[in-house]
């Protein structure tokens, strides 16, 4: 300090930057230019800047822009949760079957966390059904007047849903149907309570089957499924036309939601059009009475439009409309909704009787009418045991373009359009699939039994080559034995886990074994000299240690893809299936580029060298045997790739023929087609007379 100011310059200096900082015009000149979105403030003892707020970005003196944080930041809501931006901040929420330990909606670090719903799973155990529901019924119970009810139950659906609550509120909205039929006559003068009321319905209804709740609805059972929607379409329509049949003068009402559209005419049978139309969302429907004399028409009539933006994925289909092998088909997604769901009632149905209902429906996705065919289908049902399917009998189509089909039909009920796929015709193949693969798989454990006998029984062809063949057949026997008998196994959630799993093991395990006796031919060709005990065991640990290894990982990171509804093995769901993939096709370019080191390194030998021509002989036997068994196990799942990318009726074929008769072909390639199993084979029948004279 002392040296300091003993140098005038150096005194200068401070005194000008001390006057700088304490200056408060130029702290303020600062501080204004700060854009409305950034605050003024010095950081790590610097002069005062603008430096946008939290959630924003920019040069804080221009602009501050929105930061997207769910776009920027990889996963910031965690597996179990969805992000949602915000002006300045963004939030989470729990997906379906989640619910969250705090607010709904909450942000990583104030300590909330999703864990699994604790009613997930209760949709699939009766006794747990019934007692979500009549809990649910006896707390609406104290709800009497039907503004209110629906009001509640729009209320508490209003989030996403689990799977039983969907069933309870269904359940609910039926009784809240039943009270508005009980008390039809309050609202003969009251036409505002109406409309309020109908309100409430559409929004009730809407927060069941908005697309959000469209997970909740898919992890039902087929027949509890269809049971819900049937009874929520059929609720629907009956509690608007009792509202709407309460309305005493000519009345045209429209209500509006984000996944459904309601409207309701009222008018005297004496002054109603020769055609009744409605448009809805793009979609057009007309009813045409029949004609009758004027002496007869008398009395009030309630017609009734829905229009459904999301129920196609719900209302799947089960049973024949009329196209063979429907409901398979279907399920494989080769017939699907096309189209919104549209509805039509009316009520008294004896004073407007119907002569035919035209509708135009737009589709979800353009057809090609040389390879898609469409269907103008309705949702049949019966109101006692709602039960319902698709049917198209009573209706047929006008005019078809690529957007668009116009159907006619002499009935009313819901209806929609149904796309049957020319792409897509695999599971109406299944039997004939099932069946190969039946047949397949015994034939390939019988000829793999025969290949493992062999392999242990003949002392003179025992070697490295020999033991790695042994080992492969007999992972490949057990992963084949366990297909047969498990795969179908889906009823039991934990038994069908463990099967996945040991297919996914026993599978991978075929492949370390071919991959091993890939490294084996490549160190004969080098002239690797080892010691034999040494490397057999370094080979089992590899052959059954990794797929031990990627199994346990894969099983500690999604246990919950292990296992489908439909059979017992991986699921496809967020790419689980290349756990076991991306390992065999590792395998298959490993082998590959062995076998490419294998082939150029003969071929210089013997083309230059000219070596032992034995040695070289018996290096060209084991690879030719090595390559068939990659072109088997790679070709098989090769297939097996090409069929997931892209399901076709083709691919389905190819890859259920290479898959259930790898076995045989092994059997073909490493002992049929084999000189020295088949001499010694011809030592053990000889001195058999009846099995000499076969030989010869």
């Amino acid at each position: 300090m002392e040296s300091l100011l003993k140098s005038p310059m150096k005194l200068v200096l401070l005194t000008a930057w001390l006057s700088s900082l304490m200056d408060p015009c130029s702290l303020a000149n600062i501080c204004g230019s700060c854009h409305r979105l950034a605050a003024c403030k010095a950081l790590n003892g610097s002069n005062a800047a603008c430096f946008c707020k939290h959630g924003y970005t920019g040069n804080g003196k221009d602009f501050c822009n929105d930061d997207n944080e769910c776009q920027n930041v990889t996963n910031i809501c965690g597996d179990r949760g969805s992000c949602t931006n915000t002006v300045g901040s963004y939030y989470c929420t729990c997906i379906s079957g989640y619910t969250s330990t705090g607010a709904a909606k909450f942000q990583p670090n104030d300590g909330t966390e999703c864990i699994e719903h604790p009613q997930k799973y209760c949709h699939d155990n009766i006794g747990c059904i019934t007692q979500t529901v009549n809990k649910t019924l006896e707390y609406m119970s104290n709800l009497t007047e039907p503004q209110s009810l629906l009001n509640e139950i729009a209320q508490r659906t209003s989030g996403e849903l689990t799977s039983v609550e969907v069933i309870a509120f269904v359940e609910a909205l039926c009784r809240s149907a039943s009270t508005l039929a009980a008390e039809e006559k309050d609202y003969a003068v009251k036409p505002s309570v109406i409309n309020s009321t109908l309100t409430k319905l559409v929004k009730a209804v809407n927060n069941l089957v908005e697309k959000d709740e469209l997970v909740a609805w898919s992890r039902m059972k087929e027949d509890r499924r269809e049971h819900t929607i049937t009874k929520l379409l059929h609720t629907v329509e009956e509690s608007a036309l009792t509202l709407a049949n309460t309305h005493r003068a000519p009345a045209e009402i429209e209500i509006k939601a984000s996944e459904m559209e309601l409207k309701v005419f009222t008018f005297d049978v004496r002054h109603m059009k020769a055609t009744l139309s409605a448009s809805m969302g793009g979609d057009q429907i007309n009813l045409t009475p029949k004609l009758r004399p004027e002496a007869e028409r008398n009395g009030s009539v309630s017609v009734v439009f829905v229009r459904y933006d999301s129920i196609g994925d719900i209302l799947k289909m089960s049973s024949d409309p009329g196209v063979t092998d429907y409901s398979r088909r279907a399920e494989a997604g080769e017939i699907t909704v096309n189209s919104q769901v549209i509805a039509a009632a009316v009520k008294p149905a004896d004073v407007y009787q119907l002569d035919h209902v035209t509708f135009v429906l737009k589709h979800n996705q353009p057809v090609d009418a040389a390879a898609d065919g469409t269907s103008c289908a309705f949702w049949k049902y019966e109101p006692g045991s709602f039960r319902g399917h698709w049917a198209t009998n009573g209706c047929k189509r006008v005019h078809v373009s690529s957007n668009a089909t116009t159907c006619s039909c002499n009935h009313l009920t819901h209806f929609a359009i149904l796309m049957s796929s020319g792409r897509a015709n695999l599971v109406a193949h299944n039997t004939i699939l099932t069946r190969i693969t039946q047949l397949g798989m015994i034939i390939s454990l019988i000829c793999l039994s025969m290949c493992i006998f062999t392999f242990w029984f003949f002392s003179e062809i025992q070697s490295t080559r020999t033991t790695i063949h042994k080992n492969l057949c007999c992972s490949l026997f057990m992963a084949e034995f366990i297909f047969l008998v498990g795969i179908n196994m889906n009823t039991h959630k934990l038994f069908c886990a463990v099967i996945a799993g040991l297919l996914h093991y026993f599978f991978l395990a075929a492949f370390s074994w071919m991959c091993i006796e890939g490294i084996h031919l490549y160190l004969l060709v080098v002239g690797v000299i080892y010691n034999k005990g040494f490397l057999h065991r370094n080979f089992y640990i590899f052959g059954y240690g990794s797929p031990a290894v990627v199994v346990a990982i894969s099983a500690t990171l999604g246990s919950k893809y292990y296992g489908t509804d439909k059979v017992c093995w991986l699921s496809t769901e967020n790419h689980f299936i290349w756990s076991f993939i991306g390992p065999a096709c590792l395998i298959i370019l490993v082998n590959l580029l062995a076998f490419g080191v294998i082939i150029y390194k003969v071929y210089r030998h013997t083309a230059v060298k000219r070596p032992e021509i034995s040695h070289y002989e018996n290096i060209r036997s084991c690879a030719r045997g090595a390559f068939a068994l990659l072109f088997v196990l790679g070709a098989t799942w090769t297939l097996g790739v090409l069929h997931i990318l892209n399901e076709t009726t083709l691919t389905a074929y190819l890859f259920t023929l290479a898959n259930a008769f790898q076995g045989m072909f092994i059997f073909i390639f490493l002992c049929v087609l084999s000189r020295k199993i088949q001499e010694e084979y011809y030592r053990l029948f000889k001195n058999v007379p009846c099995c000499f004279e076969c030989l010869r």
